[in-house]
């Protein structure tokens, strides 16, 4: 399992962007994700009126799905195309404030106050900003993540999570050397040295 071509590869921003300007997000699901149903029990733990995060959230449908369930939803996305697509499209009503301590970063809140989407880039976040998480659902984060920052952004999510968090993450698993990604591979013997 080399990670082969892979190891270098870089997306910028501005490609993240011009893939949303395009339309171009085949990684964007229509329905709730069948792995987040089946493992729900496991994220929840047994608890109720949890804070959970979304890491490069697009406009997920997950987060209005958590949210309707009494849970306080937090993502962040580079994308204000996709954040504002997300409140649009499940006909939610929204503000819009700066972020202090963030240059150029605006936080789109539901005006029911159970979901609040950062637009800046994840690296700009920290728990002093957005508090601590007792869950995390990372669909497309890690893999969409540059492999050259996988450790900074592992760093950044145990940053961001409670002692008795769960933290649900999906991964895809192929050849690197056929596909240049992202997604990305990330061999799982990497997951445990990045999460522990």
């Amino acid at each position: 399992s080399d990670v082969g071509s892979q190891k270098e590869r870089v997306v910028t921003e501005e490609e993240w962007l011009q893939k949303w300007e395009m339309g171009n997000i085949g990684f964007h699901k229509e329905q709730g994700h069948p792995l987040l149903q089946k493992y729900l029990d496991v994220l929840l733990n047994g608890r109720s009126g949890l804070r959970i995060f979304f890491p490069l959230c697009g406009k997920a449908v997950e987060m209005k799905w958590l949210a309707d369930m009494g849970h306080s939803v937090v993502g962040v996305e580079v994308s204000e195309q996709a954040v504002k697509d997300f409140f649009s499209e499940h006909s939610l009503p929204y503000c819009e404030e700066p972020v202090p301590e963030i240059s150029g970063a605006k936080m789109f809140q539901s005006t029911s106050g159970n979901i609040s989407l950062y637009c800046c880039s994840i690296y700009d976040l920290s728990s002093l900003i957005v508090g601590k998480f007792d869950g995390v659902w990372d669909r497309g984060a890690l893999v969409a993540v540059n492999p050259c920052d996988r450790q900074r952004y592992a760093n950044l999510m145990i940053n961001l999570v409670e002692k008795n968090s769960s933290y649900l993450l999906v991964t895809v698993s192929y050849d690197p050397n056929k596909h240049k990604g992202p997604p990305f591979y990330v061999p799982e013997s990497e997951i445990k040295s990045l999460f522990g």
